[in-house]
């Protein structure tokens, strides 16, 4: 049987499909597939012959993004659009990750569904929302939103290594208090993916752990959970001064992925607890 083929092997959420996937499943890197060089990509879809594509591979500098339009779009659309013709021609199926980010704009807080309108302002949730129409024009498509990934341990770069790695060097620490969001562990997303493609599932689903919490509470979860004295100070968006726009609110609302799997989603808490007690150190 062909592999099912991840791109983005290395990075936090490949690398946690990669060792769910086991046998079933082929890795390919930046490096083997660099996809920032579009006329690569068909060929090497066609050589390797997937039985599916699971994109996981992504541009996500967020706010590099606005000085480097061409570079984000060229990976995050026009990329996403070489693999779904390649996959037409393999007659295979394509999954492609995405992000609450398409949000962007929304100033309300009703939790967001796959049929709500999106609204991407920065560079990179335009890039995103783009990816998700080209991932669409894929004759199988699976397109799933998260948000908020991390997992991996210290050698990764997300929101919860960066916060224990400044607890390392300060006692204070400011952070945003009026993002809310669903922060979500890789394992239990890659374990949802696992369970939607096995159920051959299609179109655009939402999936996050469950909950939601603004980013200054995550912090001092973390802060308690590990055991780290800091201090943890409330700061605006506008304070915090980011090149890029930020959600304000892009709680993904997560009931299709449960209709459509009959599975639980465990709370953003017990996500991180988990995490805390297996992350790899190095």
């Amino acid at each position: 049987m062909n592999p099912i083929l991840v791109t983005g092997a290395l990075g936090q959420l490949g690398s946690e499909l990669l060792a769910q996937l086991g046998g079933r499943a082929l890795g390919i890197t930046r490096a083997e597939l660099d996809l920032a060089n579009l006329d690569s990509i068909g060929p090497t879809l066609r050589r390797l012959h997937p039985a599916m594509v699971i994109n996981c591979a992504a541009y996500t500098a967020v706010d590099q993004a606005e000085a480097d339009r061409e570079t984000c779009f060229r990976i995050n659309q026009h990329a996403v659009e070489a693999m779904a013709n390649a996959c037409n021609q393999l007659k295979v199926p394509l999954v492609q990750v995405s992000s609450d980010y398409v949000f962007d704009a929304y100033r309300g807080c009703q939790p967001r569904t796959e049929t709500d309108a999106v609204e991407p302002l920065g560079i990179y949730a335009q890039s995103k929302l783009q990816g998700e129409i080209a991932a669409a024009h894929a004759d199988r498509h699976l397109i799933v939103r998260t948000c908020g990934l991390y997992g991996g341990g210290a050698r990764f770069r997300n929101f919860v290594e960066t916060m224990l790695r400044l607890s390392d060097i300060h006692s204070e620490l400011k952070v945003v208090n009026d993002q809310c969001c669903t922060p979500s562990y890789c394992r239990d997303v890659a374990a949802g993916i696992v369970h939607l493609i096995d159920g051959n599932a299609e179109g655009l689903v939402h999936l996050t752990n469950s909950g939601s919490t603004t980013w200054h509470e995550f912090a001092e979860t973390i802060f308690a959970i590990a055991g780290r004295n800091v201090s943890v100070l409330p700061i605006t968006t506008e304070e915090f001064g980011a090149a890029a726009p930020r959600p304000s609110y892009s709680v993904l609302d997560c009931q299709r992925f449960q209709d459509l799997t009959a599975t639980p989603l465990p709370s953003w808490k017990d996500a991180l607890a988990r995490y805390l007690a297996e992350r790899p150190a190095t």
